[in-house]
């Protein structure tokens, strides 16, 4: 993955978590510990804690159980479900192929649950769906001709749709054909073999799909049109995408991040009042706040102010908490924003972050 020889290369600080600001939460009982933690995932890190939920997290979900699933680099899944933190064996996970990557190899990348409670997963090995008792894989004989999922890059559409996208293009499920033993997925053919790093469903029910080298595409439901540098994109390498509450679409570029308010692209740099230059990615909570991650800081950007006033965007870095390996980002259902940085696992409270290792404060 692109990323992950950026976050080997530059997250090694250690964060001090101290604080007089801190958490006003009360603080879940200690879970058990099921399995076996990740391992180190680089043998010279200097920091290295044992008792971090992981080293690296790339994904983070809650099922409609309550459930809070992690992504950790180097292993499979690791599930929370406020008695027990439970790791998953990359045997159990690959149904029993235990030889399946190593150290960033079989990272889980997305994490998304279907209408009917299964939850699947996007990884370096293909897809995985877990109906509540078993994983099962699905990889090339499943139909699936690149294996390689991407972040953000399983979604569920408002019709039940899933689409998952890889190094080598979009597929679609067909839940029928896997019923009855036949090929599981198919490429869609209207976007082709393009590299995704996202996908991302609109208000009006519009697929768009953010790619390495081609900009971003937009699917309405009977033809693509694309996006792209020539149209004021301002990248054609796109990961992040989140749409506003107004409407707007932002997408992380090379650079900075690009609003399209459906006629015009503007840009948005370090000039602006962004934290930092190389962004990673977006995400935008249930009260419109945006939140974009860059190498060396975090940046909260508040839509209730002119994004011409510098007090739009809130600067934090590791004086505030948070490392700079931010690789995942997620609210849940109480509204509890969460971090998968360089570090482990972060929480905010209003103010800084703090750590959340496997006895917690969870």
């Amino acid at each position: 993955m692109l990323l992950a020889g950026l976050f080997l290369n530059s997250c090694y600080g250690q964060v001090d978590t101290s604080s007089s600001k801190q958490t006003t939460i009360a603080p879940k009982p200690s879970p058990e510990i099921i399995g076996t933690p990740p391992p180190q995932v680089l043998n010279s890190h200097p920091v290295w804690d044992p008792s971090l939920v992981s080293q690296y997290i790339r994904s983070i979900f809650q099922d409609s159980k309550g459930n809070y699933w992690f992504g950790p680099a180097g292993q499979s899944v690791a599930r929370y479900d406020e008695k027990t933190l439970k790791y998953y064996s990359k045997s159990e996970f690959f149904l029993g192929n235990n030889s399946v990557g190593n150290d960033y190899g079989n990272s889980v990348h997305a994490i998304v649950e279907d209408s009917n409670g299964n939850i699947w997963f996007g990884t370096d090995y293909g897809a995985v769906k877990y109906d509540g008792k078993t994983f099962r894989s699905y990889k090339e004989v499943d139909g699936l001709s690149n294996i390689r999922v991407s972040r953000k890059s399983i979604l569920i559409d408002k019709a039940g749709n899933i689409w998952v996208g890889t190094a080598g293009g979009v597929f679609r499920y067909d839940p029928s054909a896997d019923s009855t033993g036949g090929k599981s997925f198919s490429l869609f053919h209207l976007l082709g073999p393009v590299n995704i790093k996202g996908i991302m469903e609109d208000n009006t029910g519009n697929i768009w799909f953010a790619s390495q080298g081609n900009g971003v595409f937009r699917f309405d439901g009977k033809a693509i049109k694309n996006f792209m540098e020539k149209e004021g994109l301002g990248d054609n390498v796109a990961g992040g995408m989140i749409q506003d509450k107004a409407g707007n679409y932002w997408f992380t570029m090379k650079g900075g991040i690009c609003r399209y308010d459906g006629k015009t692209f503007t840009e948005f740099t370090t000039k602006d009042g962004l934290g930092g230059s190389e962004v990673w990615g977006m995400y935008m909570e249930k009260s419109g706040v945006i939140w974009i991650s860059a190498r060396g800081s975090m940046t909260r950007y508040d839509p209730s102010i002119d994004i011409s006033n510098p007090k739009a965007f809130t600067v934090f870095a590791e004086k505030d908490g948070i490392n700079c390996c931010v690789q995942s980002m997620y609210q849940d259902r109480s509204g509890n924003m969460w971090w998968g940085a360089g570090a482990g696992l972060y929480r905010f409270d209003g103010y800084r972050f703090y750590q959340v290792k496997q006895k917690g404060p969870w």
